[in-house]
């Protein structure tokens, strides 16, 4: 196995090892985690609710248990896309390939105990793909706009980086294309930023500074100024789990959602260039408090609850694509991959084999560009 798919593979399998475990504690506030678990949750939690089917009949979820959730849902029906276009992807692409699959693939969804459409589970937020690109017939390059302004494109853009392993800028570029079919304003720039940091984190001397300095070089506004402010303040943090409540802090000013997660206010979720989403810059300042390491970034998550499942989805990616697959949990591993129904490896060998050839093409494309230059030049 290559760098590329040791850490890719890494990358990919972080990231869904991170959701499985943070979806358990998704909507919950740190207080509320350790009354219900009896202190910090310290790996994969039990069932949410032995109920689950009836418990909330308006979202009946089976939460807990190591499994994932409509992140990594997202995520692999992504690389479905890239495997079957084998090359850069647009906003074209998202309205005539990866709209398809939610609409007709049929996948195991664990959090129904069931195969469904992937439409069926995903939030609001991603249900808008279909009813903007597939109903609404709109130029899937201005579809995003109107919908709130959340990390729904982001959770799913970890591809994006792989595509472009070690090219950040390109990420960046091909994420915020991508993305534009799907949200705007912050929620967008994250999903761009979160490629970038993806591909940085590839690159062969990463170390989580210079992720986090890559972010800062492209990140623009409230998005830029969100993680500059929460990982100088994880600087001087210790403890991922205990010191969730100083990144909270922190990122609240650039957070629209406010203190009731699950009761967002009026404001809540709007376009703004003040803003930023919660997300993307918890999980760096939980990878820079961890200092790279697996375990302690996405328990940090998991025990900061809010959108624990995202935070860790992204944590566990830039992780795993720092360290390599073999920095995860072993017993994580094998017990997401059993209650998932999942091969964790597949996405990351098939997004390997592409960026592979995307590299190729693009050497091409570069050498023709340039070959035509120099005529014209001379």
């Amino acid at each position: 196995m290559t760098a590329l798919e040791r850490r890719a593979t890494g990358c990919l399998a972080g990231a869904a090892v991170g959701d499985a475990l943070g979806g358990a504690t998704e909507g919950w506030s740190p207080e509320q985690i350790r009354e219900r678990h009896g202190g910090p949750v310290t790996g994969i939690a039990p069932p949410f609710l032995p109920d689950w089917r009836t418990a909330r009949p308006a979202s009946p979820y089976h939460k807990g248990d190591g499994h994932v959730t409509d992140d990594t849902l997202m995520t692999n029906l992504l690389v479905k896309v890239y495997a079957a276009k084998r090359d850069h992807l647009d906003a074209y692409d998202i309205a005539e390939r990866l709209v398809p699959l939610l609409l007709g693939e049929k996948v195991y969804i664990p959090e129904f105990e069931a195969e469904s459409i992937p439409l069926l589970r995903v939030f609001l937020a991603e249900k808008w793909l279909v009813t903007r690109l597939h109903y609404g017939h709109v130029d899937p390059r201005e579809a995003g706009v109107g919908n709130i302004v959340n990390c729904g494109a982001a959770m799913y853009v970890a591809p994006v980086g792989v595509a472009n392993a070690g090219y950040p800028d390109r990420a960046y570029a091909e994420a915020v294309e991508i993305a534009g079919a799907h949200q705007s304003s912050y929620g967008r720039e994250a999903a761009a930023v979160f490629a970038a940091a993806v591909a940085a984190a590839l690159s062969p001397a990463a170390t989580v500074d210079s992720v986090i300095g890559e972010c800062l070089r492209l990140a623009k506004d409230g998005t830029r100024a969100a993680i500059e402010a929460v990982c100088d303040r994880a600087a001087s943090l210790t403890d991922p789990i205990a010191d969730a409540a100083a990144l909270r802090s922190v990122v609240e000013p650039f957070d629209t959602v406010g203190p009731e997660y699950r009761d967002p206010g009026l404001g809540a979720r709007r376009p703004s260039r003040l803003h930023s989403i919660e997300e993307l810059p918890i999980a760096l300042g939980m990878l820079r408090i961890a200092s790279g390491d697996y375990r302690s970034a996405v328990l940090g998550a998991v025990n900061y609850g809010r959108d624990a499942d995202s935070i860790a989805t992204m944590a566990g990616a830039l992780s795993g694509a720092l360290l390599g697959l073999e920095t995860i949990p072993e017993d994580w591993r094998k017990q997401v991959a059993t209650a998932s129904h999942l091969d964790l490896e597949a996405t990351g060998r098939e997004m390997a084999a592409v960026a592979r050839e995307i590299h190729a093409k693009d050497q091409a494309r570069t050498a023709a560009a340039a070959s035509a230059f120099a005529e014209l030049d001379q």
